[in-house]
């Protein structure tokens, strides 16, 4: 079976928002945002918000983690897809689950409680590092860039 067509993966805690999900989707060439997210796959409320976000002529699917991995085998080739998960751990779950991501994208991870900062915007804790060297063991290639349009940081801040 054709493996499906996964551009890129992108870490972001607000998920699909404006700018950000326009300029990433366009230099990618991408024509289907998939949100992989187990709170917003039942949100319908949050599902209509981020559409409105999502640039025009791409297609959105929210999915659990799980549907996420029982159905990303059945994507048809013409799908050019750009996951966005919101952790670490989400992502590794999808690759543990067999969805083949090569290339992992650290976009947004917000500063909060016990976490700190280590790259301009990209905030972990300990549990994130741990799902992030697990992901680099597993041979995914981590990315840490806010916009296609500045500098990638080096990703072995996430490690600091």
């Amino acid at each position: 079976m054709a493996e499906p067509n996964i551009l890129l993966t992108r870490i972001d805690n607000r998920l699909i928002h404006g700018q950000i999900a326009t300029q990433w989707t366009s230099t990618l060439g991408a024509n289907l945002l998939l949100v992989a997210n187990d709170e917003v796959a039942g949100n319908k409320m949050r599902q209509n918000l981020m559409n409105m976000a999502a640039p025009a002529g791409v297609d959105t699917r929210y999915f659990s983690i799980q549907k996420t991995i029982d159905v990303i085998h059945k994507a048809a080739p013409r799908q050019l897809i750009f996951i966005i998960v919101e952790s670490p751990a989400d992502a590794l779950r999808l690759v543990k689950g067999g969805v083949p991501i090569k290339k992992l994208n650290v976009g947004n991870m917000h500063m909060s409680e016990g976490k700190r900062q280590v790259a301009t915007t990209v905030a972990v804790d300990d549990a994130d590092v741990a799902a992030f060297r697990e992901l680099k063991d597993l041979g995914v290639e981590l990315q840490i860039q806010r916009v296609p349009s500045i500098p990638a940081e080096d990703p072995e801040k996430l490690f600091r």
